[in-house]
């Protein structure tokens, strides 16, 4: 950018390699295992003997309706975006986990709707058909826990990755929304049949505290902190800059950003305030560090969403939620540092290599491309680049189209003491996977190779 008053390069310490952040993600792995225990163990403690196929099924499909049940409030949990999982444990691995728990849930679901329906028909003497309705029609809040689950059940469906891929992001975000209102309605439902909770004091406090507080994470982390952050800053577009044929510059104003505290890395959940584009919030990478009154964005052309910002108007009203992710330099354990980008996941690290403390020599940006057309913010990199003494390396296809392949032998030809490197990737799903192969392979420790991927 040579208009509008882009961001300055920082000031930069000397680096020095000191242990990375140690991760949440055991603990909270840990603890989500162990709140499921306790689940197993709440079905042990108010189960008597087990006698004949009936009573068998029925028991598995309790022990499947209460772990349903526990899963439906990680699901709620997860969706919080709460800072300290966001940006501690990491925005993809949160997604991944998001995801499987989504899986165990739909799976848990079925599994006990088929088991209590058919042990109920065993016990009955019935068809498991006749059972289900006369189950769904009599028996108390069961309306509520149908509706409940059919809507289940569709999210999991649509979230299906053969039908993810045939519906715009919006319909699936909107659809997932859903699910909050399946687990309300869900909700009743368990207190109201499960014979774990009849007369169980402590078991009722509980369920209720693990779905308030959910709730309450929801409420505070998804409403009012965005209400409070964006009431504060106010956002407006300030100007948009064409940094390549399909790729823009957004340039956001702000009031008292330096309280925002966001971090070269980080990206933010953008809503532009303009007919076409403000039923949708986009997580976009800031693409330089953070100025008191300026951040910035860079975005690829992709699709209706991301083209129309090309046309974004100076003062256009955004709503932000945000800083997300953990790939900052909180991940940096060694004093030299790769960078290795591909296509406009150049952005994150194009803040990285601006920003984080290097002395010359000891910071290296690999970016990989199609053209010389296709570098974004090549002219800020050369200038990054030249001002610390870094080295700056175009990976670009052949003019008769051939791709370079990132090999592990290529790594360590352009350096010899990669394994000493941390490493931050940021690209396309391929050529992340295909990297992150070489690397190893190169001799560089899973540990200090730092990634974003809702793909890898």
């Amino acid at each position: 950018m040579s208009t509008t008053s882009p961001p300055r390069p920082a000031r930069h310490a000397v680096a020095s390699a000191k242990p990375a952040r140690r991760s949440p993600a055991p603990v909270v792995l840990a603890l989500g295992w162990l709140g499921a225990a306790a689940v197993v163990g709440l079905w042990w403690h108010d189960t008597g003997s087990v006698v004949g196929p009936a009573d068998w099924l029925i028991g598995a499909g309790r022990i499947a309706g209460l772990l349903a049940g526990y899963c439906c409030a990680l699901l709620v949990v997860l969706m919080a975006r709460i800072p300290a999982l966001e940006q501690g444990v990491g925005s993809d691995r949160v997604a991944r986990w998001h995801a499987m728990a989504g899986r165990y849930t739909v799976c848990l679901l079925v599994a006990h709707i088929t088991l209590i329906l058919w042990g109920y028909a065993v016990q009955a003497h019935s068809g498991v058909v006749s059972e289900a309705w006369t189950v769904a029609l009599t028996y108390p809040e069961m309306i509520k826990g149908t509706i409940g689950g059919l809507l289940l059940l569709l999210v999991g469906a649509v979230s299906v990755g053969a039908v993810r891929r045939k519906v715009s992001y919006e319909t699936w975000y909107y659809l997932h929304l859903l699910t909050y209102a399946a687990i309300f309605l869900a909700f009743w439902h368990q207190l109201a049949l499960g014979a774990d909770f009849a007369g169980n004091a402590p078991a009722r406090v509980f369920w209720y505290v693990l779905y308030l507080g959910a709730a309450a994470a929801v409420l505070w982390y998804r409403l009012l902190v965005p209400l409070r952050q964006n009431t504060r800053h106010r956002l407006r577009v300030h100007a948009v800059v064409r940094e390549a044929p399909d790729v823009v510059s957004v340039v956001v104003r702000g009031e008292r950003l330096p309280d925002l505290a966001a971090r070269p890395g980080q990206f933010l959940r953008w809503r532009f305030l303009t007919p076409g584009l403000w039923w949708t919030a986009s997580p976009y990478s800031l693409s330089a560090a953070p100025r008191p009154d300026l951040l910035r964005i860079t975005v690829k052309e992709v699709g209706r969403h991301s083209a129309a910002l090309a046309r974004l108007r100076p003062g256009t009203r955004i709503w932000a939620e945000g800083p997300y992710g953990a790939l900052t330099a909180d991940r940096r354990t060694r004093q030299k540092v790769l960078l290795l980008a591909g296509g406009v996941g150049v952005t994150p690290l194009r803040a990285l290599f601006e920003s984080l403390p290097a002395r010359p020599g000891d910071l290296t940006l690999i970016y990989r491309a199609r053209s010389a057309e296709d570098l974004a913010l090549r002219s800020e990199l050369e200038a990054i680049a030249a001002a610390r003494g870094a080295r700056l390396q175009f990976a670009l296809n052949t003019p008769d189209g051939r791709r370079p392949v990132l090999t592990a032998r290529g790594l360590t030809a352009a350096l010899p003491d990669i394994a000493q490197h941390d490493v931050y990737l940021c690209g396309p799903p391929g050529l992340m996977r295909a990297s992150y192969a070489a690397l190893r392979e190169a001799g560089v420790p899973a540990g200090r190779i730092h990634h974003e991927s809702f793909e890898l």
